[in-house]
């Protein structure tokens, strides 16, 4: 069989050469020092991938390591290549996190994630739970970071988001678990029922906040909110069910 040569390695001294992709994620500190000292030990030929422009797809860390220790650069010419196979070839080696897909996609200019970053900075709940109510999800988290993580995340709306998150914070005082991601989906299923009234549950909770425990899942914590929420009154109302309020 006959072996073809598709992409050569090349070697250069001309840092200048090559730049950062945009919406590729800052190099990891504490990632450059470990590599560094490793290169410094010896130096293996692991070259970087870079597109026709010389932004680098692969290999950001090694290039910095090699221009901090004066080292040649190795590398690869692919044409085409972009931020989607920057994304494929760091998933592959370290995944991304929600932060280094929001930072990418925010450097992009996409308003949908610098919202969501404005929103998680503004109620402090966990990356999930703002995705989902963003994406008006009130279900759970579901396969919500998988729209997110390829860019086609879309927020549904935000003051809506916004009237959630501002009651699963109010009840902070009432109980120091609210972030925890069943509790805050036990509250959105609540928050989405026509029935509920949240000013009731906050008088109740007034009364019987030590009854606020924590929970294993999202159906136990229904079940708790709504037997202080129905907590000797005589107009019992079932919560276990979503009745949802119809749009305005």
């Amino acid at each position: 069989m006959r072996t073809k040569t598709i992409n050569q390695v090349k070697e250069t001294s001309n840092y200048s050469m090559f730049k950062r992709m945009q919406g590729n994620r800052v190099v990891n500190k504490a990632h450059l020092k470990r590599l560094r000292s490793s290169i410094n030990e010896e130096s293996l030929i692991v070259p970087m991938i870079v597109n026709e422009r010389y932004e680098i797809i692969d290999g950001q860390t090694r290039f910095e390591s090699w221009k901090e220790l004066r080292l040649p650069v190795y590398y690869v010419r692919v044409k085409g290549y972009g931020l989607k196979q920057v994304q494929r070839l760091n998933s592959n080696i370290k995944n991304w996190n929600i932060k280094d897909y929001t930072d990418s996609y925010c450097e992009l200019g996409l308003q949908d994630y610098i919202r969501y970053r404005e929103f998680k900075k503004e109620y402090g709940l966990g990356d999930y739970e703002c995705i989902a109510m963003l994406k008006g999800v009130v279900g759970g988290a579901g396969s919500n970071f998988n729209s997110y993580r390829d860019g086609r995340f879309k927020i549904r709306s935000y003051s809506k988001a916004c009237y959630w998150a501002e009651r699963i914070v109010a009840l902070k005082p009432f109980y120091k678990g609210y972030r925890r991601r069943s509790f805050v989906f036990a509250m959105l299923h609540l928050l989405s029922n026509k029935n509920f009234d949240f000013d009731r549950l906050i008088q109740k909770l007034k009364y019987q906040s030590s009854k606020l425990v924590d929970c294993s899942n999202k159906s136990q914590y229904i079940n708790l909110l709504q037997d202080i929420y129905n907590f000797k009154t005589n107009n019992k109302v079932n919560l276990l069910y979503l009745n949802t309020k119809e749009e305005k």
